[in-house]
C-alpha cells in the first residue's frame, strides 16, 4: 500500500505542546494525505514494522504516523535530548533502506450517507482544525454528531498532552460554537 521514502532522507524535529512527544518531519509522503495510524501500545504495531522497532527502545511510548511525519511519545523519565539522536538515525536507517513503514492494505472508507450538519462539521475540521493539529504532531478525526455534541478522536501527540483539553474546550469547541452556534454546543474527545 504504501510505497517506500527515497534512499535520501533528511529529517527535521518539531516540538508541540506535549513536552513527552517530538515530531519527526521527513521529506517525503509517508502515507497518503488525511489517513494517520496511532500505535499506543507494542501490541497495536504488528502490521507496522518501523513501529515496532521504535517500541524496542524501552523509553518509547506510543507512536504516531501521518503524511510527512512520525510523532514518538516518549516516557517522562527520560529527556529528548538523551534520546532524539538516537530515534532520528534509526527512521532515517530504516527509511533510506525502502522498507515500508506498513505492511498492511489500504482501510476500506465505508460511505455513510451523511447529513449536511456533519458534512458541514467535517470541512470545518478538515479546513480549519486538523492542519493546526497536525502542525503540533496529533490528528483529529470526526467520530460522531448526536444531541448537538461533536464527538472527536486525537491520536499521536495529543493524546496524553497536558494542554489538548484546553484546546479542546477553549479553541475547538469555541470555533465549532462560533460557526455552527444553532447546531453544536460542545465538544468532545474519545481517548
Amino acid at each position: 500500500m504504501l510505497k517506500a521514502a527515497p534512499k535520501n532522507i533528511h529529517i527535521y524535529l518539531e516540538s508541540n505542546p506535549n513536552p513527552n512527544s517530538l515530531k519527526f518531519v521527513v521529506n517525503d509522503v509517508l502515507i497518503p494525505e488525511g489517513l494517520s495510524f496511532d500505535f499506543p501500545t507494542p501490541a497495536d504495531a504488528e502490521e507496522a514494522p518501523l513501529a515496532q522497532e521504535l517500541f524496542m527502545y524501552p523509553f518509547v511510548d506510543r507512536v504516531f504516523y501521518a503524511n510527512n511525519f512520525i510523532t514518538v511519545t516518549k516516557k517522562e523519565e527520560v529527556e529528548w535530548m538523551e534520546v532524539q539522536e538516537t530515534l532520528k538515525n534509526h527512521i532515517k536507517t530504516f527509511l533510506e533502506s525502502g522498507k515500508l513503514i506498513l505492511d498492511m492494505k489500504a482501510p476500506v472508507a465505508h460511505e455513510q450517507e451523511e447529513t449536511e450538519v456533519v458534512k458541514k462539521i467535517k470541512t470545518i475540521l478538515d479546513e480549519y482544525i486538523r492542519p493546526a493539529v497536525e502542525q503540533d504532531g496529533g490528528a483529529i478525526t470526526f467520530h460522531s454528531y448526536l444531541n448537538k455534541q461533536v464527538t472527536v478522536m486525537l491520536q499521536g501527540s495529543c493524546s496524553g498532552c497536558p494542554s489538548s483539553t484546553v484546546t479542546l474546550k477553549a479553541g475547538i469547541e469555541n470555533l465549532f460554537k462560533k460557526m455552527m452556534p444553532e447546531e453544536v454546543e460542545s465538544v468532545e474527545a474519545l481517548g
